[in-house]
């Protein structure tokens, strides 16, 4: 072992402990508290739905730990277990020629990744959000929407990956910035696009046509100074699943405001307008902007990172491959997350500020009972646990804990 393959050993252990003991902290929290209903939502939350909403988040939680040792013995064996470097000599045998080879393996890495976390999507699909009553894709859907995916990734993603190893070999040492600039080119149409020509593969997207609620949501946006160029529309999220969700997605005049058909069903308007504003206080104070340029800077960076490590051979012969564009980025994709996930927590902790601040902002735009109830029904509905572990929910909850939330909420009111 060198200093490349010693550190990424001690960082992937590391990662994988914190994960485990954090989410035994989550279920020993949720379960001691399954039994009792926090004061804050006496008389909301009934005792069957507190029980619902624990037992579904340890369900999960346990199976997040299957997930996670499936994936930390997969890029052990891959990297120091020496799996990539056994790929690569099975592939050099054929000749497809640069960058074509290097796709090649890419592409079988992460058809293998994929193929290895198939089932553990088919069984939260299938029998976890099944068990507590959220699921309601059908097999033939499950099996459609995964063609569909497969099929605008390899549409999307080959061309890009082609481009960025052409440029690894033949663009000089300078390579990292011309390919990060072509990222972000394709990052940013990618997300204009995706509203109106990605998105309606998979979804039916509908104009509102409540009066009322059309009216609503028009005086809330004029008040805000906010315009959606693209519309207001309704999902049928309920084809897939019984939770419910409001979402902004898009940019320039594709910009679109979509309200799961679930939570329309469940929620009455001036409920819908506070949730509303909550997202567009997001908008107007920014912090939409500011997570693009975080964005844009965490990849340059990372980039920036790749294109240097790329120069070094000890990072190959660390896990014996040969030196070449495509274990470069393979390489780089398999051993960042276990260095990048100690930075989870400063992350969680910035989304939780701006989410508050969102709250706020609705509070002085809308109304702050009329979103604390929206919010209530969506931890009912979508069985959130109302008292998960202090810690774990430091480390890894962009949104602060349910009863924090609403008593910052009811502050705001008054």
């Amino acid at each position: 072992m060198n200093v490349f393959s010693s550190a990424f050993v001690v960082a992937l252990g590391a990662e994988t402990a914190v994960r485990l003991w954090l989410g035994s902290r989550q279920i020993a929290a949720v379960r001691a508290h399954r039994s009792e209903v926090p004061a804050a939502f006496a008389g909301e939350i009934a005792l069957v739905e507190q029980q619902k909403a624990a037992d579904y988040t340890v369900a999960r939680a346990m199976l997040s730990r299957w997930v996670m040792l499936v994936e930390a013995i997969s890029k052990a064996v891959l990297t120091v277990g020496g799996g990539l470097a056994v790929i690569e000599r099975a592939l050099s045998r054929v000749d497809f020629g640069e960058p074509w080879r290097g796709m090649v393996l890419i592409l079988c890495v992460f058809g293998l990744l994929g193929v290895l976390g198939l089932p553990f999507s088919v069984w939260r699909t299938f029998r976890l959000e099944a068990r507590f009553g959220f699921n309601r894709i059908s097999p033939a859907l499950f099996v459609v929407d995964g063609i569909k995916g497969l099929a605008l990734s390899l549409l999307l993603g080959i061309p890009l990956l082609y481009a960025i190893l052409s440029l690894m070999q033949r663009a000089g040492t300078a390579w990292w910035v011309w390919a990060w600039s072509l990222w972000l080119v394709t990052n940013v149409a990618l997300t204009w696009a995706a509203p109106r020509f990605i998105a309606p593969l998979f979804n039916r997207f509908t104009a509102i046509t409540d009066p009322a609620l059309k009216d609503r949501i028009g005086a809330l946006l004029e008040r805000c100074g906010f315009a959606a160029g693209g519309g207001v529309f309704m999902m049928d999220g309920s084809r897939r699943s019984a939770h419910g969700n409001a979402y902004f997605t898009g940019i320039g005049r594709n910009k679109r405001i979509v309200f799961f058909d679930t939570l329309l069903a469940r929620m009455e308007i001036a409920e819908v307008e506070a949730v509303l504003a909550h997202e567009l206080g997001h908008f107007r104070l920014r912090h939409v902007r500011q997570r693009l340029i975080t964005s844009m800077l965490g990849s340059l960076l990372g980039f920036a990172l790749l294109g240097w490590l790329a120069t070094q051979p000890g990072f190959y012969t660390a896990f014996g491959v040969p030196v070449t564009a495509a274990t470069a980025l393979l390489l780089f994709f398999l051993t960042l997350p276990a260095f990048s996930f100690f930075a989870t927590p400063f992350a969680a902790w910035w989304s939780r500020r701006q989410e508050l601040a969102a709250d706020e902002f609705a509070a002085a735009h809308a109304s702050a009972a009329n979103l604390i109830a929206a919010l209530i029904k969506l931890y009912r509905d979508n069985a959130t646990t109302l008292t998960p572990d202090a810690l774990h929910s430091a480390f890894y909850d962009s949104h602060p804990p349910a009863v924090e939330r609403i008593r910052k909420l009811r502050e705001f009111a008054h």
